[in-house]
């Protein structure tokens, strides 16, 4: 049985007040390509801040990947989609580009190339897989495997019009600031629900990264956050 949630404006929803110490960015040689290489090769140790969402269905978990793209400019830049208003679910809102694992697929890798492709237009030959973070269970029952991958910038976007509205790219240093990350809440169903939020001004418009994604671009700065450390440690 699923449950039904209403519709709602996450932008309005309460803040949790932050009661938790300061937290430094991540330190800015750990964002550059070679950094970003030598946090996967030699993992830092780490705990996810985020790895299950309240269940909303009692159907049996669907493995799903997403890719977090890195794409490699004077700054480094996490691309990002808007998801077609016309979609059944999740209309309208951010997202990594991703999607359920298909049978065809060898592993969760493969999985978020494909969508990366058949979403964005991304080819595989530019793409430099880095490594995974640790999986994380979405409310509606999708296991997702987050890939993170250096992404060379010479290839044109081709958005797929039936999924996709826009595609648009942040700073890493933004996503990777906890200053710009803040916590909302509501009841659901009886349930209290939190989730991460990390809004954007682009111009002259405000993209509000929320949610799953915001979800795993926070654990994705807790590990480079370890990695900070270990660096300054060693030097």
């Amino acid at each position: 049985m699923s449950l039904v949630l209403p519709v709602f404006d996450p932008r309005l929803a309460a803040v949790v007040p932050d009661d938790a110490p300061s937290m430094a960015p991540v330190h800015p040689l750990c964002m550059s390509p070679s950094g970003l290489r030598r946090a996967f090769a030699s993992p830092p140790a780490w705990t996810p801040e985020v790895r299950q969402e309240p269940a909303w269905t009692d159907r049996v978990p669907t493995p799903a990947a997403v890719l977090i793209p890195l794409v490699q400019r004077e700054t480094v830049c996490v691309l990002l989609t808007l998801r077609s208003a016309r979609l059944s679910s999740h209309a309208g809102q951010i997202a990594l580009p991703g999607g359920r694992v298909d049978p065809q697929d060898t592993d969760a890798v493969a999985a978020a190339l494909r969508e990366a492709q058949e979403e964005v237009g991304l080819p595989p030959d530019r793409v430099e897989v880095l490594g995974t973070l640790p999986n994380y269970r979405t409310g509606s029952a999708f296991d997702i495997t987050p890939v993170v991958a250096l992404v060379r910038p010479d290839w044109a976007v081709q958005p797929n019009d039936g999924e996709v509205d826009e595609v648009f790219e942040v700073p890493l240093s933004f996503l990777m600031n906890p200053a710009h990350h803040r916590r909302h809440w509501r009841l659901a169903n009886g349930q209290r629900r939190e989730w991460y939020a990390m809004p954007y001004q682009d111009g002259g418009q405000e993209r509000f990264i929320w949610g799953v994604t915001a979800g795993l671009l926070r654990n994705f700065y807790r590990m480079l956050a370890a990695a900070s450390h270990q660096h300054i440690d060693s030097l």
